[in-house]
């Protein structure tokens, strides 16, 4: 059995991994990712997942994903380092599901395109700014619209950003994508769901300064004319060692924590979202990466840490500086990846 560790360099966590694989053979890979191997571990949790999938040259080999052995564990990232070992036999014999996981086509200004897991937003550049597009889905005029933005996810997306917006969540599987437009002027305007074979037309853009795609939280690229969406072939092909945090069980707790996420403040939606995809951060970090004053990030994070939404803990290099990340609550029993 051929395997992939996905790594720019050799650490002591891809150590770990190799040493849990001894019955395969095993090779450091970052670019030019060979076809044929039977899979690729990826390190790092949900966020290097999604990293990963966001490139348009990898192969459609399937992907075993690891969180750090102190975190949760995700919903691309189901086990943990020091868990592989106990693993390892049934990833030979294999004994496991692949998963299929519908990525979005994102084309910006009819140059190039970019693949996401979650989701794709286009937003002004500067925050609290509205403006103003036109949505077509193939080739029809749907609506024009003033507002803070427009989110386009994946089912796995429908329950992170575009939930925080009003957007529905949508069971994984569904072969459709969610349209939802963030805080529009417009009070009758409703989410959109439309088959995944759609062609999904954003045009006519005007804000006071430019607007930004922002691709699965995490990259952001001008825009001046378009975006275009589209299913993305090939999907994400996802290995799953275990099946429950794909269970309805699972979904049916964010039902429960969507209630109150809607209610709360944007500053606080804006800290979870970015911990989501950002992973564990500093007080001053959040402040630099969210643009939001100090007062604003330390009041948001009072509210989070107490309602338990958000952990803190000592920093390892730094006892006197705190870290956040998100709790397991908001993870909705190892469905971090989906928040």
């Amino acid at each position: 059995m051929r395997i992939g560790v996905f790594a720019s360099n050799r650490s002591r966590e891809v150590d770990s991994i190799i040493n849990s694989l001894k019955f395969a053979d095993v090779q450091i890979v970052s670019e030019d990712i060979p076809p044929a191997l039977d899979c690729i571990i990826v390190p790092g949790g949900d966020r290097e997942v999604r990293r990963y999938f966001r490139d348009t040259g990898v192969p459609p080999v399937p992907v075993l994903g690891i969180h750090r052995s102190e975190e949760s564990g995700g919903f691309l990232a189901q086990i943990g380092s020091l868990e592989l070992r106990t693993h390892a036999a049934r990833l030979e014999r294999g004994e496991y599901e692949i998963e299929e996981i519908p990525r979005l086509s994102v084309n910006v200004d009819q140059n190039r395109t970019y693949p996401v897991l979650n989701d794709a937003a286009i937003l002004s550049a500067k925050s609290a700014i509205l403006m103003e597009y036109t949505l077509r889905v193939n080739g029809q005029d749907i609506w024009h619209d003033s507002s803070d933005g427009v989110i386009v996810s994946t089912p796995m997306g429908s329950t992170a950003y575009s939930m925080s917006a009003g957007g529905p969540m949508i069971f994984q599987g569904a072969q459709v994508f969610g349209i939802v437009s963030v805080n529009s002027l417009d009070v009758t305007r409703r989410p959109l769901i439309v088959p995944s074979d759609s062609l999904i037309e954003i045009d006519n853009m005007s804000a006071r300064i430019h607007c930004e795609v922002v691709l699965d939280g995490t990259d952001r690229i001008g825009v001046k004319k378009s975006v275009v969406y589209a299913a993305y072939d090939p999907p994400a092909r996802v290995i799953r060692m275990n099946q429950d945090s794909t269970s309805v069980a699972a979904l049916a707790k964010k039902v429960h924590l969507a209630e109150d996420l809607l209610s709360m403040p944007p500053s606080s939606k804006l800290l979870l979202k970015t911990l989501e995809y950002e992973g564990s951060m500093t007080q001053r970090e959040l402040a630099i990466r969210t643009m939001l004053p100090n007062r604003t990030v330390r009041m948001a994070l009072t509210r989070l840490v107490k309602h338990g939404y958000v952990k803190q803990k000592t920093s390892v290099r730094d006892a006197r500086s705190k870290i956040y990340e998100i709790s397991d609550a908001m993870s909705g029993g190892g469905d971090k990846g989906a928040v």
